[in-house]
């Protein structure tokens, strides 16, 4: 199990996102991985152990130009974690989260929460798709499968398929399941959802102060094959605080949660169970993220869907829609991770299918492969020489950097 926390109400408060700043000159090796064949290249180092690199591509609809991190994991000074922008339901840029944190480098992240259209009246959240963990740190659980955002997911994988570098210094892909409970009055509900925008239906999820002041309505909208499906009639939420229930209410609210707080979130059945909670009732609280293959805790961990397994395409990947793409991948065990952002300037916006995404991160030597959020957000930045702040070295397809959750950050010093 990794990120687990157990908790009489909120329990202690969380500790306080600490920004990365990593300076300083470091003793690197150039990262093994060629460019496709086709490709015009450009290499130029951003710090011991990253380099960055462009080329075009020429892909089925067209000519494509990618951008390209390489990154030596296995660089004692290299270090890997989640830009985001210091709560679940929170957008940044990713140029100003990387500089804030003080990373070199980085791509977008994770599918979100960005409309709500379907729903009239209910706030987009703006939080991620899949589980989120920083710093060692779980954050958030992966909502329903029909509830995502993005393109259709390959078959055979979920919301909970994640992207993470362990403890160990180690990229890997996984999944991670919430593993929670609430336990009142000798009763044992389970946990459906951990901040969430997206509640299972019929379930109780828990929101902390990690998720930020956004409004928790949308958790109850839609249903786990239909995310555009109405919002739920039947709802109810309960603020612990201390251990103890301190509130009730009929409609979800929104706001900043205290530390040492709580909020639980019912819709049908789940609101039923929380109707039978009484003011100043003892509430104990736990969740915890559980990975499906390893041992070892992880530092970083966001979601996506994987393309590329052992080396080889993912059977059933679209190769028909193209569209401006980003992408991560692990090659030599673990050791180094590439990261791929295509260019979204107009001669370029024809873009890739997934099948070829795929392929172009088996080129360049990856061994597996998640694809991340694309079009609009498709984001990458790097330092140039002898900078102190990031530049974006994609062109964003909308014309300047959409305001994204999370991303990937590279850190040297």
């Amino acid at each position: 199990m990794t990120g687990r926390h157990k908790r009489r109400g909120a329990g202690r408060g969380r500790a306080v996102l600490a920004f990365l700043t990593a300076f300083g000159a470091l003793a690197g090796a150039a990262l093994a991985g060629a460019a496709p064949a086709d490709a015009v290249q450009k290499r130029v180092r951003v710090a011991p152990g990253v380099t960055y690199e462009h080329f075009d591509i020429q892909a089925a609809k067209g000519v494509t130009h990618a951008h390209v991190l390489k990154v030596d994991l296995g660089n004692p000074r290299v270090q890997v974690d989640l830009l985001y922008a210091g709560a679940v339901a929170s957008r940044a840029q990713v140029s100003r989260m990387a500089d804030a944190q003080g990373a070199v480098a980085g791509v977008n992240g994770d599918f979100f929460n960005i409309t709500e259209t379907q729903h009239p009246g209910v706030e987009a959240t703006g939080a991620s798709v899949g589980p989120a963990i920083t710093a060692g740190r779980t954050l958030k659980a992966a909502v329903p499968n029909g509830q995502r955002f993005g393109p259709e997911l390959p078959p055979g994988t979920t919301t909970e398929d994640v992207f993470g570098v362990g403890t160990d210094g180690r990229a890997r892909l996984d999944r991670l399941a919430l593993d929670g409970s609430v336990r009142a009055s000798g009763t044992r509900l389970p946990l459906g959802g951990l901040n969430q925008y997206a509640l299972p239906v019929g379930s109780v999820g828990a929101f902390t102060s990690e998720w930020g002041s956004a409004s928790r309505v949308r958790a109850t909208c839609g249903t786990d094959t239909d995310r555009a499906a109405p919002c739920s009639t039947d709802t109810y939420e309960v603020t612990v605080r201390d251990g103890k229930v301190a509130s009730a209410a009929d409609t979800p609210g929104r706001g900043p949660i205290a530390a040492g707080t709580t909020v639980l979130v019912g819709r049908e059945a789940g609101a039923q169970q929380l109707r039978k909670f009484s003011t100043g009732e003892p509430v104990e609280i736990e969740h915890g993220l559980v990975a499906a293959t390893s041992g070892v805790p992880y530092r970083l961990a966001l979601g996506g869907y994987p393309v590329l397994s052992g080396g080889r395409p993912l059977p059933g990947l679209d190769d028909t829609a193209s569209a401006v793409r980003t992408a991560v991948g692990l090659a030599d065990d673990g050791r180094r991770m590439l990261l791929l952002a295509l260019d979204g300037g107009t001669a370029y916006r024809s873009g890739m299918t997934i099948a070829e995404v795929a392929d172009t991160m088996r080129r360049l030597g990856s061994q597996d492969a998640l694809s991340l959020d694309g079009g609009g957000s498709s984001t990458l930045v790097a330092r140039k020489s002898g900078a102190s702040t990031v530049s974006v070295r994609n062109h964003p397809s909308g014309g300047a950097e959409r305001a994204v959750p999370n991303g990937i950050g590279v850190f040297s010093g």
